[in-house]
């Protein structure tokens, strides 16, 4: 029904706004850890008063964004003219020739600018510190900690640019005469780059954690003693 379609998209945009703008707080927080480090080093010890303000203020305004779309997407039903079958559709719908001319822009300019680009741009001028940071350093680590932030830029663009680039090409063809069949691969192409892109959300966890020796060694120890308790409490039972 339509609640469940507005559910449905309004937690992809928020999944979407949410992500990318705690991504660029984290390289924030990076860089004030490692570039700031003797400027922070008192402010650090209220992170995390800091952390839970910031995480709010992102999924508040996360939410913010996302209002467009759970009030204007509408679940209906269309007919296929060619075998007579109903395909139902959830998407954005509008009553207003005016307000579709606004939406229909203001929705994905939105995304690409605050979904993508500055995310982007605070990544790359934080991580770009970083790695001038840790190039200076005197540690044998730092090339594998360089590595890291390396990886995390290249899969954020890799992800993230297609999509966009997509997005924008949509953008600039609407309210334009267009040819059926151009007009259906472009929106296949816009449906396999946002699966894309949606997907970096669950690369997230990888890079930003099981890269991590510290938290790979605490996550193998939990594994360990699962394994050792499960043992043990199969061995009681079969006593």
């Amino acid at each position: 029904g339509s609640v469940a379609c507005k559910i449905l998209n309004s937690a992809y945009s928020i999944n979407l706004y949410s992500g990318m703008l705690l991504l660029a707080c984290i390289s924030g927080d990076r860089y004030i850890a490692i570039v700031q480090a003797r400027r922070s080093f008192g402010a650090r010890s209220h992170t995390l008063i800091y952390g839970r303000l910031i995480c709010s203020g992102v999924w508040v305004f996360a939410l913010a964004l996302t209002l467009p779309t759970l009030l204007y997407t509408q679940r209906y039903e269309e007919l296929n003219l060619g075998d007579e079958n109903v395909t139902v559709i959830c998407e954005l719908s509008f009553s207003s020739h005016e307000t579709a001319k606004l939406m229909k822009v203001l929705v994905p300019s939105l995304q690409m600018a605050v979904g993508f680009l500055l995310p982007l741009v605070v990544m790359v001028f934080c991580y770009s510190s970083i790695i001038c940071t840790l190039l200076r350093a005197q540690n044998r680590q730092k090339h594998k900690a360089v590595r890291v932030v390396f990886a995390v830029v290249v899969v954020f663009i890799v992800c993230n640019l297609p999509y966009n680039v997509a997005l924008l090409t949509h953008i600039l063809s609407l309210f334009k005469e267009r040819r059926c069949e151009v007009e259906k691969i472009k929106l296949r192409v816009l449906d396999v780059t946002r699966v894309v892109a949606y997907l970096h959300c669950c690369l997230n966890p990888i890079l930003y954690a099981f890269i991590g020796v510290k938290f790979r060694s605490h996550f193998r120890q939990i594994v360990v003693d699962l394994w050792c308790f499960s043992k043990k409490y199969l061995y009681s039972a079969r006593s």
